[in-house]
C-alpha cells in the first residue's frame, strides 16, 4: 500500500508536496523487540505505523523503564525524529511491541513539509499535544494512584489489547511498562493471586475476574 493510505492529511497536500513524499519515504519492517529508535542521538525519521504495535518509553539512569504510551496503525511517532524538535530535552525509545511494517519519512522532508503547508504544522502540533496529554495522564497515574490500581488498570488494557484474559507477560516486563521494581510488581500478584483476582504461571497472568479488577481501578 502507498503512503497516500496511511498519511492522515493526504488530501490537504500539493501535487508537489505528495510527490515529495512518496519519494522521499521509505517503507520498513521489524520483529518484535526491536529497538528503532534510541534517544535524542538517534535521528531515525518519522513513523508512520501501517500495522502492529510499537512502545514508546523512558529510561532512568539506573536503567528503570517506564511506558509513555503505545503507537498503533496509522498513528505517526514524531520523537524518532527528534534532531527536528530542538525543544525535545528528553530521551524517548521506541521498541517494536508486535511486529510492525511503518513507512520512514526523513525528518528534513518532514520538516520542509511542516515549512511549506499549515495543514501539516497544524496537524503536527495536534500530535505534540495529544502525546504530552497522555505523558501527563501518566504523570498524574504515578503520582496520585495507589500501585494496586495502576496495576489492576494496566492489567485490564493489556488484556483488551490482545483480546485474551491470559496475558504472556513476565513481572520483569511489567515492572518495565510501569517504572517500578519487580520485586514491587511481584508482590502485588501475588495479593492479587490471593483474592482470586488472577492466577500466576511462568510468564503468564491469568485474569480470573474482570469485574473486581475493573471495581478496584476505579475506586
Amino acid at each position: 500500500m502507498s503512503i497516500s493510505q496511511y498519511f492522515p492529511i493526504w488530501d490537504q497536500l500539493t501535487q508537489a508536496q505528495q510527490d515529495l513524499l512518496t519519494a522521499s519515504a521509505s517503507k520498513a519492517q521489524a520483529t518484535k523487540g526491536t529497538v528503532l529508535h534510541n534517544g535524542s542521538a538517534d535521528c531515525l525519521g518519522l513513523l508512520l505505523v501501517c500495522s502492529g504495535q510499537l512502545r514508546a518509553y523512558i529510561l532512568s539512569d539506573e536503567g528503570r523503564e517506564i511506558t509513555l504510551y503505545r503507537l498503533f496503525e496509522r498513528d505517526m511517532c514524531l520523537f524518532s525524529a527528534s534532531c527536528m524538535l530542538q525543544s525535545i530535552q528528553f530521551d524517548i525509545q521506541i521498541e517494536v511491541e508486535k511486529d510492525a511494517e511503518f513507512w520512514i519519512i526523513p525528518p528534513d522532508v518532514y520538516k520542509s513539509l511542516m515549512e511549506q503547508s499549515s495543514a501539516v504544522a497544524n496537524y503536527t502540533n495536534e500530535v505534540m499535544s495529544a502525546r504530552f496529554s497522555e505523558v501527563m495522564w501518566l504523570m498524574e497515574q504515578v503520582m496520585w494512584k495507589s500501585f494496586d490500581k495502576r496495576l489492576a488498570d494496566f492489567l485490564l488494557q493489556e488484556s483488551v489489547l490482545d483480546g485474551t484474559d491470559q496475558l504472556v507477560l513476565t513481572h520483569e516486563k511489567i515492572a518495565n511498562h510501569m517504572g517500578t521494581a519487580r520485586e514491587v510488581v511481584t508482590r502485588m500478584l501475588r495479593y492479587f493471586q490471593s483474592e482470586g483476582l488472577v492466577s500466576l504461571s511462568r510468564g503468564v497472568v491469568k485474569i480470573e475476574n474482570e469485574a473486581a479488577l475493573r471495581q478496584l481501578s476505579e475506586r
